[in-house]
């Protein structure tokens, strides 16, 4: 086989709609998911992933139904099924199962509903489309289809609660919730609301009815849980990322709650003290960093589209790509993504541990790199990382003027504790400092060029380490002259 003709195919999704059936169901403590599934299948979702993610070690409400060779080509998986099944009936008799499909099982159509439905009680089949959908549109129909099966029949007119807001969305598998959720929390509670439910990271299978008692709700992501929200027929709105988003949030927020004048006074006090550090960063020298500054964002939709209008449209900052997922037309895929940071890098990107290798292997050391996405491995548990509302911004700013000064100590001249280096056999030359080797106008454009690929803020330190790379490499090899071809074989794999 010609090796040449072998195309590579990087980073491929691997999550699916059956990831988001667990990932969605299982935050609920009194259910209990039964995926039709081998048991390596059952490992990567259930154990290795949130590990790595969500800081869980092993999701202790999923049980495979560990499918063998012989229920794939003769038996069929019922009766594998069913034995977990009853397992788990035995073990939890206070939880609901249910039975989830898998890649496996669709694969050679194994559709338990029929008969699941007539056990003592039922057992409700839930038909993951493992093949056929990705994760955020897994977790949109898997919460429309909770609301269906354990809601919706018994919602009849039930009136909403004045005040009560719920926040749909957050589950396993989700960048930062945790502490995305706690703002939310605090913005709804700032505005005049009282938080009803979390559905469904912070409820139960059993609370789903209590979902239609909020007077209005709060869509977490853009990528999933509009739908639910249409669903229960109350007004909602988006969670908000950046100043002028979580201000008209808050406004709009109170507005739906008739609580407008608590909402204006906690804009108010927010501006004097959530908000306050932000100010004092942007009227002190750092502000003049933002309008210089180039990103680039690769993650979900919600933090890639928040990012750039808060980096972009009110800190000035300027992006030179954004790509959310799902990915719209015209947005790049993962392998232009790659190719892109190769060529050029900004001052940050923010994304996941893909991007993060991309910028090694370019060898990137002026980039700074923020998590912003899974897959990771990077865990967010902790309350205080937001990006989400005013102490979000307040956050992302914090993080981006340390990481300038990182910038400016990283390319700051340093004494270094090394060996002294042994004598040389007498006669033999003495190396030369840099700064002696005269340059042709061309070799300056050449080096110029190499600058083109280098946030701003570093260019000016950059330029001196370049300079002396490329000068001693010209005394070394004992060139009386720079010249373009010297520039690029000094400058070879070298790393800014």
């Amino acid at each position: 086989m010609d090796q040449s003709k072998i195309e590579l195919i990087r980073d491929l999704d691997t999550t699916s709609g059956y990831w988001a059936a667990v990932w969605t169901m299982c935050c609920l403590p009194d259910v209990h998911v039964v995926c039709d599934a081998p048991i390596g299948c059952f490992n990567l979702v259930g154990t290795a992933v949130p590990d790595y993610t969500d800081a869980i070690p092993h999701i202790d409400n999923l049980t495979p139904s560990v499918m063998r060779e012989q229920e794939v080509t003769m038996l069929g998986t019922a009766g594998a099924v069913r034995r977990a099944v009853e397992a788990v009936r035995a073990r939890h008799p206070d939880r609901q199962i249910i039975v989830v499909s898998t890649a496996e099982s669709e694969m050679i159509s194994s559709d338990h509903a029929d008969w699941l439905d007539k056990l003592d009680p039922p057992v409700p089949f839930y038909w993951s489309r493992s093949l056929e959908e990705d994760e955020w549109a897994g977790r949109d129909r898997a919460l429309l289809w909770l609301w269906e099966r354990f809601g919706a029949a018994q919602a009849g007119s039930i009136a909403p609660q004045a005040g009560v807001v719920n926040i749909i969305g957050p589950t396993y598998g989700c960048f930062n919730a945790p502490a995305d959720l706690h703002e939310i929390k605090r913005l709804i509670e700032g505005a005049g609301g009282r938080v009803n439910l979390v559905y469904p990271f912070a409820a139960r299978l059993s609370d789903t009815l209590r979902l239609i008692e909020s007077a209005v709700n709060v869509v977490m992501y853009r990528e999933f849980g509009e739908g639910l929200a249409q669903a229960l027929g109350r007004p909602y709105l988006f969670a908000p990322l950046g100043i002028r988003e979580t201000t008209d949030f808050i406004r709009e927020l109170g507005r739906l709650l008739g609580t407008e004048a608590q909402a204006e006074a906690f804009i108010e006090q927010e501006k004097r003290d959530t908000l306050q550090p932000l100010w004092d960063l942007w009227r002190g020298p750092q502000g003049d960093w933002f309008p210089t500054t180039e990103f680039a964002v690769v993650a979900g939709r919600t933090y890639a589209d928040g990012l750039v209008k808060f980096l972009g449209d009110e800190l000035g900052m300027r992006p030179v790509f954004a790509t959310g997922r799902p990915v719209k037309a015209g947005e790049m895929d993962n392998l232009a993504a790659r190719e892109f940071l190769h060529k050029r890098q900004p001052g940050f990107v923010f994304g996941s541990i893909n991007e993060k290798i991309y910028l090694a292997e370019a060898g990137a050391r002026a980039t700074h790199f923020i998590p912003a996405s899974f897959p990771g491995p990077i865990v967010r548990r902790a309350l205080g990382t937001p990006f989400m509302g005013y102490s979000g911004a307040v956050y992302l700013v914090q993080e981006m003027v340390n990481r300038f000064y990182e910038s400016v100590f990283n390319f700051l001249p340093i004494d270094t504790v090394k060996p002294a280096a042994p004598a040389g056999p007498p006669g033999a030359p003495v190396a030369q400092p840099a700064g002696r080797v005269a340059w042709t106008d061309a070799a300056r454009a050449q080096l110029d060029a190499h600058l083109e690929n280098i946030p701003w803020l570093s260019r000016i330190s950059a330029s001196r380490d370049l300079r002396a790379q490329v000068e001693g490499y010209a005394l070394r090899n004992q060139i009386a002259e720079v010249t373009p071809e010297v520039v690029e074989r000094a400058l070879q794999g070298a790393a800014i």
